[in-house]
């Protein structure tokens, strides 16, 4: 699962300003399970689709957070390409999240992806 330097997730593919979440959240449409949120709002940029992540203390410790953040990131990096293209991803983690898988972790947002 261990992404070396050269399969990181780009720096563009991601969401980082208060601004794209709030727009995300704000338009966009809302699809959950179990330990996720997604939710999907048409991209503002032609640059392909992004990921914002929002991983609370209620899903565990420091560790156990960067172990979802990382998880869901290699998922998102792995599938971009057969993801819908036109839209800016947000996941949040829900409590329980961290004691799933990462074989887990895939499938459920796998069918939040094709819903």
């Amino acid at each position: 699962m261990g992404a070396g330097v050269g399969q990181r997730l780009p720096r563009g593919a991601r969401l980082r300003s208060p601004r794209d979440f709030q727009r995300v959240n704000r338009t966009g449409v809302r699809r959950a399970s179990a330990h996720f949120v997604v939710v999907l709002a048409p991209a503002r940029s032609d640059g392909g689709p992004k990921l914002g992540l929002a991983v609370n203390r209620r899903v565990g410790n420091a560790v156990a957070r960067n172990l979802v953040k990382r998880r869901v990131r290699e998922w998102f990096r792995q599938g971009r390409a057969a993801l819908w293209p036109a839209n800016d991803w947000v996941v949040i983690a829900r409590a329980g999240a961290a004691e799933l898988d990462a074989e887990m972790v895939t499938t459920e947002l796998d069918r939040l992806a094709e819903r």
